[in-house]
């Protein structure tokens, strides 16, 4: 398992970058962590959950980027904030590990172990075959999911989603 979060607000990418649209969430991750925002430790995860619960266990703010399959056009960005959302547990069913990123945060909201502020975006896929390369929707929302991210860690507000939901 990774260590504990070290800084303030931890974003983690979640994915498999074998197998198409999954790796999105890493993708993301690495466009945030180009932008070297102090105070923001950016990791990249494959979404098992006790290692997610492991992770943010000092973060106060945790923002996580994922794949998403909720029958939504491909490219379709949602984003929830807790302890205030539901997780769509259906949502988050293509991880390679039976405990999933949505389990993780009920888990986490069950003992009370919830960072005080839980971001997740999850970008809808439209491939999860194995392959590396991103399908041509979610690849032209994943810039879009990082600028929105960055703007949310710079001015600490919640920028809209116009036109992606």
């Amino acid at each position: 398992m990774n260590a504990p979060a070290t800084a303030r607000t931890l974003v983690i990418g979640v994915g498999n970058a074998y197998r198409s649209d999954d790796r999105v969430g890493l993708d993301v991750a690495r466009l945030v962590r180009q932008a070297g925002i102090p105070g923001v430790d950016v990791r990249e995860e494959s979404g098992e959950g006790a290692a997610l619960l492991e992770s943010w266990q000092t973060a106060e703010t945790v923002i996580i980027i994922d794949a998403v399959s909720s029958g939504a056009a491909a490219g379709t960005v949602r984003r929830f904030e807790l302890p205030g959302d539901t997780m769509p547990v259906g949502y988050f069913h293509y991880s390679t590990h039976a405990f999933s990123v949505a389990e993780a945060i009920e888990l986490a909201r069950a003992l009370n172990l919830l960072p005080p502020r839980l971001i997740v975006y999850g970008l809808e896929g439209g491939c999860f075959s194995p392959g590396e390369g991103l399908s041509a929707a979610v690849a032209r929302s994943a810039p879009e999911v990082a600028r929105h991210i960055l703007a949310e860690l710079q001015s600490q507000c919640t920028p809209s989603l116009q036109g992606t939901d």
